[in-house]
């Protein structure tokens, strides 16, 4: 079990320089920050979790062998993202590559799969439908959505790690928000129409 450390999200310029001295203290708090939410934003983007904890496992090794160039970068949150991002990226062209050259019927194997094993366990028939809904948004407006709702990011923030514009973010949220509205309306959870009933 990884040990607690004291920094906090309000530490990272802190973290970054420590790391940089070579304290696998700060290296470990950097991981607890930023592991679970890289890994699914790494998900949002590939759909295998296996893969997204490989890629995003690669980013911090990188991050430690070249620790001594931590000290200048200036937003060391965003650079977490945008380097997940690109690894996502070269990941799904080689896969793509792969499955041009393959039979169509390997084809079910490989990155794009839609295995979500999590979601067996998810007995809240709500959560499951809102998660439905969100899974079921274009990727650009799920991949906003998720890293504005789920990670928390700023629109601007977002806006950096994914190269675009702030309207656009805004937008896109704005079409996620009324998708969502508009589907809850439209299937009211089961257990939610048989209480009114009762």
């Amino acid at each position: 079990m990884p040990q607690k450390t004291p920094y906090q999200l309000t530490d990272l310029a802190a973290i970054q320089l420590k790391i940089s001295e070579g304290k696998e203290d700060a290296f470990g708090a950097l991981l607890g920050l930023f592991t679970k939410r890289l890994i699914n934003f790494a998900e949002t983007m590939i759909h295998n979790n296996v893969v997204a904890e490989e890629l995003v496992e690669d980013v911090f090794i990188k991050i430690w062998l070249r620790r001594a160039t931590l000290p200048s970068i200036k937003n060391i949150e965003v650079y977490l993202y945008v380097a997940v991002k690109n690894a996502c990226i070269n990941e799904i062209s080689k896969k793509s590559l792969e499955f041009s050259q393959q039979p169509i019927d390997l084809f079910e194997n490989g990155i794009i799969s839609n295995e979500t094993p999590v979601d067996t366990l998810i007995n809240l028939e709500t959560f499951g439908l809102i998660k439905e809904i969100v899974d079921s948004l274009p990727p650009r407006c799920r991949l906003i959505f998720k890293l504005v709702r789920e990670d928390g990011l700023c629109y601007k923030t977002v806006a950096e790690i994914l190269d675009i514009s702030i309207n656009t973010i805004d937008n896109q949220m704005a079409i996620a928000v009324k998708r969502i509205s508009e589907s809850l309306h439209l299937n009211k959870p089961k257990f939610v129409l048989a209480k009114r009933h009762s």
